[in-house]
């Protein structure tokens, strides 16, 4: 482990490519209606599954909004958005959906068209405006959901000439108050998408948690989106049952769970009560594979970024969790690292690494809810805003190198 520091960002970038080099666009997602939340206030998530594993966040003064979003670390001018909030306190994801694309059609504008929606619409009916507007025009394919801080959240499936709306706030769609999406269409023709083993491990977890009234974000982040249960071959490698194998190296193979090997980041998006102010809207991002990175709260009106979750190139958040996956998928098995090695996520030094990044998480978690209740009462600058971000990310970027002193990459400053 000594000589590691001298190799991992050589290590990090090779891991990069070699993930990189096979084209996957898929993703697990959710709406959920303030009916259906501890706290009144809507959810939106998004595992983010591509191949593209170099994600940063970025802040953008729009055409009419102000808005924060995931993107590609080389998209220099932030074409395409895949998961943002704007000031008006309007969040938008997508899932990919292949069954919905035009005969022949191989490339869709979906980041594109989320930017666009970022900058210019202000709640849910002026996404389903811009839908009405855009029929025919737009090259899209995805179950796009959206929430708004007017109450508003719902899915739009989405075609190049149609779409068709699915309301979390309606019964008739949504019996507990949530829609999941993954990589396929209700209204499309059956059985020509894909992630259907994922869309029935998030409904059911989703269900439970509604049915225990803990519908909320750190249920998401924590239980959701570094979940690792493939029920289709009965493999729950979290369970006690796993405990008899902790002195070998166990393996399980990631690409049909929730958290999945090309898994490039997690967000939430906590939104606000009708009534309250929108720049209260929440988003928590892991930036990396949710099993390898712990979750940061960001708000549009702080106008920046952390470094953290920025950098002048690539997000040092992001390249750490690149090196902890590094350690976690050691082995390459055939063109990609999809073996995730359970025995170092439960044994790390005794604790196990999921333990650790819960440790970290849980002091964010922490004061993110006790400086939103003092917000709450008395509305923040952008600066104090802007310096709580920078005080958690920071904490949390020290706190990672501490506890795992193996994962060492180059500051980019």
């Amino acid at each position: 482990m000594k000589n590691y520091k001298l190799k991992k960002t050589f290590f990090v970038f090779l891991f990069v490519l070699i993930i990189s080099s096979s084209k996957a666009f898929t993703c697990t997602v959710a709406v959920v209606s303030g009916k259906a939340t501890p706290d009144g206030r809507p959810l939106l998530w998004k595992n983010r599954d591509t191949s593209e594993l170099r994600n940063k966040v970025v802040y953008i003064k729009g055409k009419k909004y102000e808005f924060i979003g995931i993107v590609n670390a080389n998209d220099k001018k932030a074409k395409s958005i895949w998961a943002g909030i704007n000031s008006e306190g309007l969040a938008i994801i997508n899932a990919y959906t292949p069954d919905l694309m035009p005969p022949g059609s191989e490339t869709t504008e979906n980041g594109k068209f989320m930017r666009l929606v970022l900058e210019t619409c202000a709640t849910v009916k002026d996404v389903e405006k811009l839908l009405v507007k855009t029929n025919g025009k737009r090259i899209v394919a995805s179950n796009f959901g959206v929430i708004d801080a007017k109450g508003n959240a719902c899915f739009f499936e989405t075609g190049v000439k149609n779409f068709v709306k699915f309301d979390a706030n309606d019964p008739r769609f949504a019996p507990q108050g949530f829609i999941v999406r993954t990589n396929y269409a209700f209204t499309a023709i059956p059985n020509k998408g894909g992630g259907y083993i994922r869309f029935n491990r998030a409904q059911k977890l989703f269900s439970q948690a509604a049915g225990e009234k803990r519908l909320d974000y750190k249920f998401i982040l924590r239980e959701v989106s570094r979940d690792l249960v493939n029920e289709k071959i009965c493999s729950y490698p979290l369970s006690s049952q796993f405990a008899q194998y902790c002195g070998e190296n166990v393996y399980i193979h990631t690409n049909d769970t929730i958290n999945r090997y090309k898994t490039a980041c997690a967000t939430v998006f906590h939104g606000v009560k009708p009534g309250e102010d929108p720049s209260l809207s929440t988003m928590w991002v892991i930036l990396g594979q949710p099993v390898c990175g712990v979750a940061v709260p960001l708000w549009v009106k702080a106008k920046a970024i952390p470094y953290e979750l920025s950098g002048s190139n690539l997000a040092p958040l992001n390249l750490f969790s690149l090196g902890l996956a590094l350690y976690l998928y050691p082995e390459q098995r055939g063109n990609n690292r999809q073996y995730l090695n359970v025995t170092r996520l439960k044994n790390y030094r005794g604790r196990g690494v999921l333990n650790i990044l819960f440790g970290i998480e849980n002091v964010v978690f922490e004061k993110t809810e006790k400086i939103l209740k003092k917000w709450r009462n008395n509305l923040p600058n952008s600066k104090e805003i802007f310096n709580f971000e920078k005080e958690i990310c920071k904490q949390v970027y020290e706190s990672l190198q501490k506890n795992f002193p193996m994962i060492q990459i180059y500051n980019e400053r």
